[in-house]
């Protein structure tokens, strides 16, 4: 079954706001078994939407439509998909219902403007919103079954899941085919080094379609096989991941396309073992990391984030002797702001950075992408510095934070071959 995305909208076309909405839902789709074929996006202008919903109704067997069923004039999704249907606009009091329970529930006065939600293509199913005013709906526009949805993200991805999605099953049948997914997490190697390493896998793996997507700093590799390929695609797919693994292991952090900070929390957490960082350099950026994964609080206990040289000393117990004889910036600094931040917060682990994120700053000696990093442990004090320098002071502190944290990853992991 084919498929086709239209995303609509203004700010969306002019890159005032990201298309995130297209790429969670081919995902789903994908997932889902359906074939994506094409991504567009059209403004809000009604012959070229008109048009464009003309020519998905040739080409595709499905299509979702997110954007443009709001209470304004340049919402123009329902009247332009019933355009492109050749049917009228016609009041629902499914939709009106929805609108109606929406503000109810929620104690807010309902507006004139929001009438006009409640007008769908004749014909048209309704598909109740449940955490927003903009009834969705599906009609047909040729031959081709169009669901159309909110661009508000959170109601999108509501109604797909509620809706749209089991509506799709029923309609794919027993052609439904299951594409399965494997991803792996990457650090420490480009995306061309990565290509390079794993040019043979499509070969050796004929069923297995190989995916590479940069999300800087981090490569993903992404494995797919469908199910009407392969007899048995989660065999084929762990034999392709097993190669992978033994192609670019030691630069792997997660076998499950897992984030560095989740992956470094679950080592911790299988081991009962806490963890306190200081930063410089990376200004809470580790911190900010680590506890955006749920669960974070059994095992991270302290975030210092000292800035200045006094903060340092006052804060950590860096010694004033050691910032005037190796400076801020060294591998023995960052061990004393490990050590201090263990000690001052009685963790099991501690973590540090100093350096020198620019675009200002550098010198000779320590030029700008100049990073130190220091781990401690109950057993060891180690210290590191590395140039990582990227371009942008906001990309370095990425970097930094990262570095650091794959640092403390293979000291957790046993099985890390050093």
């Amino acid at each position: 079954m084919i498929a086709e995305i239209l995303s609509t909208g203004d700010e969306i076309l002019t890159g005032s706001i990201v298309d995130s909405n297209s790429a969670y839902i081919a995902e789903k789709l994908a997932l889902n078994g359906v074939n994506v074929v094409r991504h567009t996006c059209v403004g809000d202008d009604r012959s070229a939407l008109v048009s464009v919903l003309k020519e998905i109704g040739v080409r595709a067997d499905l299509a979702v439509i997110t954007g443009g069923l709001g209470p304004t004039a340049d919402d123009l999704t329902a009247e332009t998909a019933a355009m492109a249907a050749g049917v009228e606009l016609v009041y629902s009091e499914i939709a009106d219902r929805s609108i109606d329970d929406f503000f109810k529930n929620h104690g807010r006065l309902r507006r004139d403007s929001d009438k006009k939600q409640a007008m769908l293509p004749e014909g048209a199913e309704c598909i109740v919103n449940p955490v927003g005013t903009a009834p969705g709906f599906m009609v047909k526009v040729g031959k081709c079954h169009v669901f159309c949805v909110p661009g508000v993200p959170a109601e999108m991805q509501r109604m797909l899941s509620d809706s749209v999605l089991p509506a799709i099953q029923k309609l794919l049948g027993n052609d439904r085919a299951v594409l399965l997914t494997r991803t792996i997490s990457v650090f420490g190697m480009s995306e061309a080094a990565v290509g390079e390493h794993l040019l043979e896998l499509e070969e050796k793996f004929p069923g297995i379609k190989l995916g590479l997507c940069a999300e800087f700093p981090e490569i993903k590799v992404k494995l797919y096989v469908r199910s009407e390929v392969e007899n048995n695609p989660h065999k084929i797919v762990g034999e392709a991941s097993d190669w992978v693994l033994g192609k670019i292991g030691k630069h792997v952090f997660s076998k499950t396309g897992g984030s560095m900070a989740s992956e470094v929390g679950r080592l911790l957490g299988e081991t009962n073992s806490t963890l306190s960082v200081a930063e410089s350099c990376t200004g809470g950026l580790i911190s900010h990391m680590l506890t955006n994964v749920p669960g974070s609080s059994s095992y991270f206990l302290f975030s210092a984030i000292t800035y200045s040289n006094q903060a340092k000393m006052d804060v950590l117990g860096v010694s004033s002797k050691s910032l005037e004889k190796f400076g801020a910036v060294s591998e023995d600094i960052a061990k004393e702001m490990a050590e201090g931040a263990r000690r001052v917060s009685g963790s099991l682990y501690g973590l540090s950075t100093s350096g020198i994120a620019g675009p200002d700053g550098g010198t000779d000696e320590k030029p700008v992408g100049t990073i130190c990093i220091g781990v401690a442990g109950p057993d060891f004090l180690k210290g590191f510095r590395y140039n990582l320098s990227f371009g942008s002071r906001s990309r370095n502190k990425t970097i930094f934070a990262m570095a650091a944290l794959e640092l403390l990853r293979r000291e957790l992991n046993p099985n890390f071959i050093k």
